[in-house]
């Protein structure tokens, strides 16, 4: 009886001890191919690239935006204000 349990017991460890040396390899194999499907290296540096670039656009245009905006409302000032004649004293 005492043989059936051991035989049991072994079969049990080695079990665990193969799961545990093929487990990790598998998880490796994994991070290996996130990392391939996360595009690294020249492809994620041109997009990046790409990125900085639109939005250094996308600020040109509203700082064109705001400057015109601005120059339209001194202008509408201007044309309200009415214009006072200094008239010389005598």
């Amino acid at each position: 009886m005492f043989q059936l349990k051991s035989k049991k017991l072994v079969f049990l460890l080695s079990l665990c001890a193969m799961s545990a040396v093929v487990v990790p390899s598998v998880s490796q194999a994994e991070v290996g191919t996130v990392l391939a499907a996360a595009d690294t290296g020249d492809i994620a540096a041109s997009q990046a690239a790409d990125q900085k670039a639109r939005l250094a656009k996308k600020a040109a245009d509203r700082q064109k935006a705001a400057e015109e905006k601005k120059a339209a409302e001194d202008a509408q000032k201007a044309a309200e204000t009415p214009k006072t004649a200094v008239q010389p004293t005598p």
